[in-house]
């Protein structure tokens, strides 16, 4: 059974409470991360995976909601919203691949390349990441701020599907992108949404591999809006 089949059979059935996540066979956890907007992310490893590659879980008020695989250059590979369950792939030979490396040599990476879904329909992304020239001390953690925007496109049509402006940051050793404030456009003009972290949790620490936000719950009925690229592999539909 594929590792977000099996994700999605054991989380896709209610809500969250609390308790602690358990990566698949073979896969072991290195960081939790809970963030505003009522977001909590589990990330893990997999030995039979490429060198590189790393996995992430994001679980909200109503439990785990998505999935994402990035690899070494923080390329997106996959990505799997939860309910309803839907799977999409990075496209092969992308005009401009992401490139973490990049980012961090010249501070700034252009990408362009195509996604695919399970069901045959494709999109093309087209944006930049750019370093910012600050650092933020996030729970002891430093990180580098980025600026970034895209454009998602239907790939037969042409038409936009969905936008994104704002800032991230990124951990240079991790190569993982976060969540910053950031405006996203999904039809209905830019509305502002901000799941930057607040708390970053180890193996061995209370709250590790968690499985229940704690922050901005209250205000949460439903997912924030956010985007899938390659680096943040984050989902289209309302969240992130």
């Amino acid at each position: 059974m594929g590792r977000w089949i099996w994700l999605w059979a054991a989380f896709a059935a209610g809500p969250a409470g609390a308790g602690s996540f358990t990566p698949p066979a073979g896969c072991d956890g290195f960081l939790t991360v809970q963030a505003l907007g009522c977001k909590l992310s589990n990330f893990y490893r997999c030995g039979a995976d490429a060198p590189g590659d790393q996995w992430r879980v994001d679980f909200g008020v109503m439990g785990a909601y998505f999935i994402s695989r990035t690899d070494h250059e923080a390329q997106w590979v996959e990505s799997v919203d939860l309910s309803p369950p839907r799977r999409q792939s990075l496209a092969p030979d992308p005009a401009d691949p992401a490139s973490f490396s990049e980012l961090l040599a010249s501070g700034m990476d252009t990408f362009s390349f195509g996604l695919v879904r399970d069901d045959g329909t494709a999109s093309l992304v087209d944006g930049f990441d750019r370093l910012a020239g600050q650092t933020r001390v996030i729970d002891g953690v430093p990180l580098q701020m980025t600026e970034f925007a895209f454009s998602e496109t239907d790939a037969d049509t042409g038409a936009l599907l969905h936008r994104a402006r704002g800032r991230e940051y990124v951990h240079s050793e991790w190569r993982l992108f976060f969540a910053g404030p950031s405006e996203w456009d999904v039809g209905e003009g830019f509305q502002p949404i901000d799941h930057s972290p607040v708390e970053f949790v180890f193996p061995g620490e209370p709250g590790f591999f968690a499985t229940e936000p704690k922050y901005g719950c209250g205000m949460m009925m439903s997912q924030a809006p956010a985007r899938i690229i390659p680096a943040r592999a984050m989902s289209a539909d309302p969240k992130e």
